[in-house]
């Protein structure tokens, strides 16, 4: 089997904007070990009370309390010198595209250029609508999926503090946050469907889903864990990946949902399963369910903000490892998708 880690990815390497000479090895690894430690807990909290916030209604898909959230994370990423691609932080999904959703949708996406290899997109992805204000109470979706948006936001700047510094990401990163998610995957059927970049230059997606809480299966001494479902079911590649990724960390990595034949259905039920189908490695990481799923008590005093930093690091030091490896993940599996989710 090709190895895809570390050891195999540092001959390739980040290009400094001020040194044409490509890092060594070691100097690779110490970036990595520097910047994943600048993922901020008091950053992330900061952003989670904006997100999901009372100002933003819930940010229910098409409603103005989302396009509130959406001018929010645009403005973040314009403040960080993070530009969209082609200029654009909006993906407009037109109002007629979908029946279950009144008005229009968007799609937000922060995009930083590769220095070696920028034609190959790697993906960062969470959905930042939930359920809006229902029966006049308050639905914040603050783990769902305030904490993945979050999650997204704190990674993008710890890129771009890497970039001013002038280490870039060998290859491109677009960061989506996509709406319509508790429609039915919304934003991202309708990404894949009119992708920004080609499907075929996507190397992999990223999608944190749920990642600020504890669930039923795990206790106060197994709490350090995290869901990952998909990294295994197209590319030995990704899966190698991630636990690499994790090496330092040390965080519980949980298999249990990572199983098309789970009878929860998981890896059918977030955005990354609209680039899977298409046969784009993916990886969702995820917490579970809790009594607040769904709920109005899904708020951000109930989120476990040093969990939620961790696993924004997992997703931080994978993106790290994809965006600068010698070669894309090989997708080498099949699986059956169905039809329909």
């Amino acid at each position: 089997m090709r190895q895809f880690l570390f050891a195999i990815t540092l001959a390739a390497t980040l290009v400094s904007c001020n040194n044409s000479k490509p890092l060594s090895t070691e100097k690779y690894e110490q970036h990595l070990v520097k910047y994943t430690d600048k993922i901020s807990e008091a950053e992330l909290k900061k952003q989670l009370y904006t997100i999901a916030g009372p100002e933003m209604e819930g940010r229910n898909a098409g409603s103005a309390g989302e396009i509130k959230a959406g001018n929010y994370i645009a403005n973040y990423y314009k403040e960080l010198g993070i530009n969209g691609p082609n200029n654009n932080y909006f993906q407009i999904i037109p109002a007629a595209t979908f029946s279950r959703v009144k008005g229009e949708m968007r799609n937000v996406m922060g995009f930083i250029k590769g220095s070696e290899k920028p034609e190959e997109v790697l993906v960062i992805s969470a959905h930042y609508d939930h359920e809006g204000i229902k029966d006049g109470k308050l639905y914040a979706g603050a783990d769902d999926d305030g904490s993945g948006t979050v999650g997204v936001m704190e990674v993008a700047r710890i890129f771009r503090e890497a970039e001013k510094k002038g280490i870039r990401p060998k290859r491109s990163i677009l960061f989506l946050h996509v709406s319509g998610e508790e429609k039915g995957l919304l934003g991202s059927k309708y990404y894949s469907e009119h992708p920004i970049f080609p499907l075929a230059n996507t190397i992999a997606d990223i999608n944190i889903d749920m990642i600020g809480r504890v669930d039923y299966e795990h206790t106060k001494e197994t709490r350090d864990f995290v869901y990952v479902i998909g990294s295994n079911m197209l590319s030995t590649d990704l899966y190698n990946t991630v636990k690499a990724a994790n090496k330092d960390l040390g965080i519980n990595l949980d298999y249990r949902y990572d199983d098309p034949n789970d009878k929860n259905r998981f890896y059918y039920r977030s955005d990354h399963y609209n680039f899977a189908k298409h046969n784009i490695p993916s990886v969702f990481f995820f917490n579970g369910v809790h009594d607040d799923y769904h709920q109005p008590g899904d708020t951000p005093d109930k989120i476990e903000y040093d969990l939620l930093r961790r696993r924004t690091q997992l997703t931080f030091n994978t993106a790290w490892i994809l965006a600068n490896a010698e070669n894309r993940p090989v997708v080498d599996k099949e699986t059956t998708m169905p039809a329909t989710r």
